[in-house]
């Protein structure tokens, strides 16, 4: 049996943290639904992911619930934080696949069920990519 680990808590943001924002006020708070720590999770793992369905996805919510709290009256704090955090998310992205495509990547091998060694490997694939995607 596979055990999940917890996500981290998301840091608590100050307010002179880009990231920190007035969580969307809920008519019914639900122990499942977007608590208040729950948006703040989310915010967190999208400065760290860059893709909206998995960070809401990190946090236990689907895309779509991600989207309708965004949308709610009261949210535009909250959209604006969302925002600076998918932009922060693609440049974590970003700059992990270009680490990645100019250091490469260790890859074990093995033979006769042992690991013998290590070999990099380069994916000058994932910066054009990259470079294709910021020249648009």
């Amino acid at each position: 049996m596979t055990e999940t680990s917890p996500v981290r808590p998301a840091p608590i943001a100050s307010e002179d943290d880009p990231l920190f924002f007035t969580p969307v006020p809920l008519a019914v708070k639900r122990y499942r639904g977007w608590t208040d720590d729950r948006q703040r999770q989310f915010i967190y793992q999208l400065s760290r992911i860059g893709i909206v369905s998995a960070a809401a996805k990190a946090v236990g919510m689907s895309r779509d619930s991600a989207y309708k709290l965004r949308g709610r009256e009261g949210a535009e704090s909250f959209a604006a934080a969302w925002d600076m955090a998918l932009e922060m998310g693609h440049d974590n992205a970003s700059e992990h696949a270009i680490t990645r495509a100019i250091e490469g990547y260790t890859v074990p091998y093995f033979y006769g069920g042992l690991m013998r060694g290590e070999v990099r490997r380069y994916d000058n694939r994932l910066l054009f990519a990259l470079l294709r995607a910021r020249s648009k």
